[in-house]
């Protein structure tokens, strides 16, 4: 039995609505963030060292990280759904994308985020001071750039386009889902528009709702 250790408002919710897309027969077993630090709670280094989630459990084997489980899921329990109807061409493309989420397009983004969570706590003012001027230079000088280029990027590609690669969904849209779900909930209506109709549509789907309803308080919905 595939079991899918769920952490509430995290990465996991993307393998949720695949699971649910899907309809595999699972099981979710559901961890809680520390209230103070919001960090996983010990017990996910039981299932894998690195304490993280998703992580899922399926026989003897151990997978964490998004896109390896994503493959593995689709691989194992599509039944030729999902990856099915995409060409060689499409294949690689969607590989491109499995990797750009996580490798290139999360980092700056959560970095951001670290950041500015310093500013806010920083105290007392003229160390706050020091703060934001070295955190906006920061800002200004790599992480800014990168982020807004990586956005541009994404839009462009999706202005014409319903999903990633191909006509229906693939493991692309599962794995970029979770990035894209962050920038529309910092920008709002500011976000892009492509990028804030491709979140409206996954987040239109009853699969997904599912994957909601079962996993939880999930401040990117």
């Amino acid at each position: 039995m595939l079991v899918l250790h769920h952490l509430n408002n995290s990465r996991s919710q993307r393998i949720l609505w695949l699971l649910e897309e899907l309809q595999v027969d699972y099981t979710l077993k559901t961890y809680q963030r520390d209230a103070k630090t919001n960090l996983a709670p010990a017990q996910l280094k039981l299932v894998h060292p690195l304490g993280r989630s998703p992580v899922i459990t399926d026989g003897d084997a151990t997978i964490a990280e998004s896109g390896a489980i994503i493959e593995y899921i689709i691989t194992q329990y599509g039944n030729g759904r999902v990856l099915g109807e995409l060409s060689e061409t499409e294949k690689q493309e969607q590989s491109f994308w499995l990797h750009f989420a996580e490798g290139s397009f999360m980092p700056p983004l959560v970095t951001r985020m670290v950041l500015e969570k310093g500013k806010e706590k920083a105290a007392p003012f003229f160390i706050k001071y020091i703060i934001d001027k070295f955190v906006n230079a920061v800002m200004d000088a790599y992480f800014g750039p990168n982020i807004k280029a990586n956005i541009e990027f994404v839009e462009r590609h999706l202005a014409d386009r319903q999903w990633f690669v191909g006509e229906s969904l693939s493991a692309a849209d599962f794995q970029m889902s979770f990035p894209l779900e962050a920038i529309v909930a910092k920008q709002g209506k500011q976000a892009p528009p492509a990028i804030r109709a491709f979140v409206e549509r996954v987040h239109a789907r009853e699969a997904y709702q599912r994957g909601l309803e079962k996993g939880g308080k999930y401040d990117y919905a």
